[in-house]
């Protein structure tokens, strides 16, 4: 691993727990137009794609989708924050990455990424954040990961990706990049693990 440049993550799943969130985030608009709470699916399918593509999923009719995007882009995330978990070990390792290595994150999240990073502070430790506003294909597109790469100037093995979804594993095999499965032992990845102090492993080897 002693080519590996840049550190990049997958923000829901890896960087937080965010189940309690999203849940609580997608019910309040469903609640509000008088729609049942998500079911384990439509919980699933949230959990990996922007929140466009999860409102066009959860809201069939187009009458009602176009007033939901409007009433979600009139209501503010920060009092979700609080149900959002920070990983485990995620601040030390951030940390001890630096400066050997540059960090990036890659998410499908939409405009709640900046306030998340600051609410947590976290803000300091990436160079830099791509989020599904900032490409025109988002993930499983590998055009995320690709514009990190383009960034820092890298070829594809020079970048190392932490994701939990086979969205991440296609943008990972599409972009040529190592990539490392977290607490998904289904994924099809260079590297699998549970915890993100076994990174430190892969990468002070």
């Amino acid at each position: 691993m002693e080519n590996i440049k840049v550190v990049a993550f997958d923000c829901d799943g890896v960087l937080f727990d965010t189940k309690k969130a999203n849940m609580a985030y997608y019910n309040q608009v469903l609640n509000h137009f008088d729609l049942p709470a998500m079911t384990k699916e439509q919980f699933a399918f949230t959990q990996m794609y922007t929140v466009d593509q999860s409102f066009a999923y959860l809201f069939e009719d187009k009458t009602t989708l176009e007033d939901a995007q409007t009433f979600r882009k009139n209501m503010s995330y920060i009092p979700f924050l609080k149900f959002m978990e920070i990983e485990p070990y995620l601040k030390p390792l951030l940390e001890k990455l630096r400066p050997a290595f540059k960090t990036a994150i890659a998410t499908n999240r939409t405009d709640t990424m900046d306030r998340v990073l600051i609410e947590h502070g976290l803000t300091e430790f990436f160079d830099l954040v791509v989020t599904a506003s900032d490409v025109k294909r988002p993930k499983p597109h590998p055009e995320p990961l690709v514009k990190i790469l383009e960034h820092f100037g890298l070829k594809p093995r020079q970048m190392i990706y932490i994701g939990d979804s086979e969205l991440d594993e296609s943008a990972a095999k599409s972009a040529g990049v190592v990539m490392v499965a977290f607490k998904n032992k289904f994924l099809s990845a260079d590297f699998h693990i549970d915890s993100l102090k076994e990174l430190e492993g892969i990468l002070f080897l």
